[in-house]
């Protein structure tokens, strides 16, 4: 065994990877005894444990410890880990039980010149702990606000987090479950599934309360979802779900019915730069405006990017920042919220006949990444429901755009979707013939399928025509031929 574990990290060094992870099953236990193994000289995450239950019979555990060697050599643990049992310090490869294993673990000193460290991502280390060192999202946790005051007044209640990537959902509900003295359990909705959420309810937490935090809610599906709403309802599990898209579409309405929704903020500036002065790292001004804009209001990618930069260059200017990121991407999901919450400002700037502002956003699609195919059929559906009568000629145009992109495919396509951008955008509109059709709509809902005028109704056969279908028809009438309850409405004006 030891040889295998000294082979994979030798293999993980080989590949230059920071992290080498073995995961073992879980199981009580009263103490954890680390192996002793070479480690190569790379950051690492180590896995390696045996448990001794009270007849110092060797189990199996699966337990996380990230450390960094200043220089290749030995290491072990010289004495049991003291623990009461091995949840405490476990973590499921789903991510199921996240105790602050960390407020256990100690570090070893291991020679005169040899000393370790614990390995943690610099967004791990710099985790507030406390509401006070929450930075940003003071509308939900500033003084005598709802979060705040559901913390302060240790209120139990199930509610989701929307809101972007790396606005500090985790550690609010890490904070709020630590404030209720409850179980925390963390699941991914991305990899778990109902088993995770039976073993949790079916887990003896000596009275304390169970909070469940479901990382990506929006992935679970709806029988996912009905399975966890009995036990939302009867509050054997306080939820804390967290997602990036709107609840609304994404959670059933049983569901979310049960819970409180807080929308976070993207982090301001301001909040960044808080938040970067707590990493201790010098950096510049030049450097933190690059980096600020670059992040987008992510505090996690913030804090990569200096970790990066610090990690290969030893120092943090714009220039190293540039050159740790390899490639600069925008945040944009084609499936999420950013997604639609970017095409339908495009539209409303061409509604507007703000052409600069529809450039703009049709400038972010096209960066990103976006199907030109999808731009190309909104500016179609545009043509007809904006523009319309006021100019019939816009919808030929939109066809040509949507066709050009079908034969000419990106880079090239991009220059026929602005052509159309600037054509829609400066063009007159005339929304009559879509508000048209919505007041049909409207009417037909509302009164269902009245009975056609029998004078226009088709006599195609015999008894039909017994029944007066057709007659009195004239191809060029001037009567009105809708159903009687609606004579003299006028849809069209």
């Amino acid at each position: 065994m030891i040889g295998k574990l000294r082979k994979y990290f030798f293999h993980q060094a080989a590949v230059g990877a920071q992290n080498a992870t073995h995961f073992f099953k879980k199981s009580s236990a009263y103490g954890a005894f680390l192996h002793k193994c070479y480690i190569p000289d790379i950051a690492y995450s180590c896995n390696i444990c045996n448990i001794f239950d009270r007849n110092r019979t060797r189990q199996k555990c699966q337990i996380r410890v990230r450390l960094v060697r200043k220089a290749p050599g030995f290491l072990a643990f010289a004495d049991p880990l003291p623990v009461r049992n091995c949840e405490e310090l476990t973590s499921t490869a789903s991510g199921h039980h996240t105790r602050a294993a960390e407020e256990r673990r100690s570090v070893v000193s291991l020679g005169k010149e040899s000393t370790m460290e614990l390995m943690e991502p610099l967004a791990a280390r710099v985790r507030p702990q406390t509401l006070d060192e929450v930075v940003g999202q003071e509308h939900l946790i500033g003084e005598g606000k709802p979060l705040r005051a559901a913390i302060e007044k240790k209120h139990l209640f199930s509610f989701i987090l929307w809101g972007p990537p790396g606005a500090g959902k985790t550690t609010i509900a890490r904070i709020y479950a630590r404030a209720l003295d409850a179980e925390l359990f963390e699941l991914s909705a991305v990899s778990a599934g109902k088993d995770d959420i039976r073993k949790i309810v079916e887990l003896d937490t000596h009275g304390k309360s169970k909070v469940l935090f479901l990382d990506e809610i929006h992935r679970f599906n709806k029988a996912q979802q009905d399975f966890l709403l009995p036990y939302v309802e009867s509050g054997e599990l306080t939820l804390i779900g967290a997602t990036t898209e709107n609840p609304s579409f994404e959670v059933i309405s049983a569901l979310l019915s049960r819970c409180r929704v807080f929308v976070l903020e993207l982090l301001s500036d301001d909040s960044l730069r808080a938040l970067v002065k707590r990493t201790k790292l010098k950096v510049p001004k030049a450097a933190f405006d690059w980096l600020a804009t670059y992040a987008n209001g992510d505090a996690r990618r913030a804090l990569g990017l200096l970790e990066g930069a610090q990690s290969l260059y030893g120092e943090i200017t714009a220039d190293t920042l540039s050159r740790a990121l390899e490639s600069p991407h925008l945040r944009y999901d084609k499936k999420g919220e950013e997604h639609y919450d970017t095409i339908s400002a495009f539209i409303k700037s061409m509604r507007a006949s703000q052409p600069d502002a529809a450039f703009y956003y049709l400038a972010r699609m096209v960066e990103a990444g976006e199907d030109p195919l999808f731009i190309a059929r909104r500016m179609v559906v545009f043509a007809s429901e904006d523009v319309g009568l006021a100019q019939p000629t816009a919808l030929v145009v939109a066809n040509a755009v949507f066709r050009a992109c079908e034969t000419i495919g990106y880079p090239e396509c991009a220059i026929n979707l602005a052509h159309g951008v600037a054509y829609l955008a400066q063009a007159k509109k005339d929304r009559s013939a879509y508000d048209a059709l919505l007041a049909a709509q409207s009417d037909v809902h509302a009164l269902g399928n009245l009975p056609i005028p029998k004078k226009i109704r088709n006599p195609v056969t015999k008894l039909m025509k017994e029944l007066d279908y057709g007659k009195g028809y004239e191809k060029y009438g001037t009567e009105s031929y809708l159903p009687d309850p609606l004579k003299g409405k006028r849809y069209l004006r």
